[in-house]
């Protein structure tokens, strides 16, 4: 790069000695002729000082080196660390010095306190301390030569913009790469092989991620002049960020409520595509507070609901309720029937006092109980069904929509679940308190006659009827469903809720913010 600062060096050389010289022949009594007056650039060509002669390759050099000695591994890291290793052009240094765009950005990164986050992760005061050198002029042949000083600001600028507007923008952490590797599923127990471990998947968000053309825009942003602009851009679009960052800001907080409260900023910074407040009708399940809450417009409905066990989580995730199944046949998942129900095979009462039937799972056809082995429902071609019905555990409705974990909303035959205080009762799926009303609120049409079909076709015994049997209903247009998990939650009248971190995902949330604390 072109630099050109000796003049500049000069010029400043100049202006000190003449200052100097006006100084001294003021102070004096005797009125002695100043020697140095009319002197020219020219005169001061033999003044040299390597703290201010700018070298571009010595600032190459000093950036391949600190690059070199980088070992942060954040994603923000390495796409700093593969910029300048492509030779890119700098950022943030012109031949006039330090560009507008630099302030700008430290402006920005000195919030990161009231983010809760350690300035030092940012740079921000030594980033400060020498953009005030290279613009005072303030160096020295020592550390703060000004090659070193022009190295060290372009890197760190850089490296804390990437973080910044990384984390503002998607979060800082990736919530599909932590939580989908964090259970591991339990070993079928009748399989001899070494398999490799498998892990139970926790979250399925769409969301948006930062890659290659985040960073090249956020790179296009400092060289057009937008990064006061950008860094609007990037923040948080979720509406109780900011009331969560009032209440850090505010302070007065005990270790675990503040700790708490990062943990729920982070989940606010994940850039879903699809959110609540963008909808008018939409479902709100958060498992902390193991309850439900199905908002059309103005009306709430609110009811408990019983979520997974702490080892057979319910996942997190994002879809459309497309349908409701009226007395649905309950397919046993394998791992329930490995673990729990192949001991049962031979004895008949069991299978029959609960309505359970063996199936071939190709044809869907039922097996003979006195057909039945072990080693056909270990070999996977067979599996248990239990009838739809009276006494069946998914209740008298299901609740279904598109999701990768075969996991549901539905009623229950244990009732009793929902006077209790901790819901986690279930292998995944979501248990309802009011399925009645909740089916009632799916409808986009409050029609009667279909009220009365599925009130009926949910109480009835024996469903003798035929002309009140209702078999399936379909939800339309479809209802957002967001299945979420927030230990702090925005409650009407700007109160905020607090429940107990039920599958430790604080915890896991919180030991990935420490890089920044």
């Amino acid at each position: 790069m072109p630099f050109n600062f000796n003049q500049k060096v000069k010029l400043f050389h100049t202006s000190l000695l003449i200052i100097f010289c006006c100084l001294m022949f003021c102070s004096c009594h005797d009125r002695v002729p100043n020697s140095n007056f009319q002197l020219s650039l020219d005169d001061y060509q033999d003044l040299r000082s390597s703290a201010y002669a700018i070298n571009s390759r010595a600032v190459r050099n000093l950036i391949d080196s600190i690059m070199r000695n980088d070992k942060d591994r954040h994603a923000a890291d390495l796409h700093t660390r593969r910029y300048y290793q492509n030779k890119g052009s700098l950022l943030w240094i012109t031949r006039h010095g330090v560009n507008s765009q630099a302030d700008s950005l430290v402006t920005c990164l000195r919030t990161v306190a009231d983010m809760g986050f350690d300035k030092r992760r940012f740079y921000v005061d030594a980033i400060a301390r020498d953009i005030d050198r290279l613009r005072d002029l303030n160096l020295d042949s020592a550390d703060n030569q000004i090659n070193q000083v022009i190295a060290r600001l372009e890197y760190r600028l850089t490296k804390a913009y990437f973080r910044y507007t990384m984390g503002q923008n998607f979060g800082f952490m990736n919530p599909s790469f932590v939580f989908n590797r964090l259970d591991t599923l339990a070993p079928n127990p009748y399989d001899s092989s070494k398999r490799p471990v498998r892990f139970r998947s926790l979250f399925d968000v769409k969301m948006a991620h930062a890659d290659d053309a985040f960073y090249q825009k956020a790179m296009q942003m400092v060289r057009c002049d937008s990064v006061a602009s950008f860094l609007k851009e990037v923040q948080p679009k979720n509406p109780f960020y900011y009331q969560l960052l009032e209440k850090l800001k505010a302070g007065g907080l005990g270790k675990a409520m503040r700790i708490k409260i990062l943990c729920n900023m982070e989940r606010c910074r994940w850039r879903q595509y699809d959110n609540p407040w963008q909808h008018e009708k939409y479902v709100v399940v958060n498992i902390p507070s193991f309850h439900l809450m199905a908002i059309d417009h103005q009306d709430t409905l609110s009811m408990r609901i019983g979520c997974g066990a702490s080892k057979t989580k319910t996942p997190i995730l994002n879809s459309h309720i497309k349908r409701m199944e009226l007395n649905p046949q309950w397919f046993v998942p394998r791992s329930i029937v490995l673990h729990d129900m192949i001991h049962r095979v031979g004895n008949h009462g069991y299978f029959r006092a609960r309505n359970y039937y063996v199936r071939e799972v190709a044809t869907g056809k039922e097996v003979d109980l006195d057909r039945v082995t072990r080693s056909m429902l270990i070999s996977g071609a067979y599996g248990i069904a239990q009838r739809g019905g009276k006494g069946n555990a998914l209740g008298r409705i299901i609740f279904r929509f598109d999701n990768n974990f075969s996991v549901f909303l539905h009623d229950t035959n244990s009732k009793g679940v929902f006077g209790q205080e901790d819901r986690g009762v279930s292998h995944g799926c979501i248990r309802i308190e009011k399925p009645y009303d909740f089916a009632v609120f799916l409808l986009a049409d409050k029609n009667e006659k279909l009220k009365e079909k599925i009130y009926y076709s949910m109480t009835a015994d024996s469903l003798a009827n035929k002309k009140l049997v209702v078999n399936n209903v379909k939800v339309n247009p479809q209802v957002p469903l967001f299945i979420t998990y927030y230990t702090l939650y925005p409650l009407a009248g700007g109160r905020i809720a607090e429940y107990s971190d039920v599958y430790g995902f604080d915890a896991v949330i919180f030991d990935m913010l420490r890089k920044y604390l």
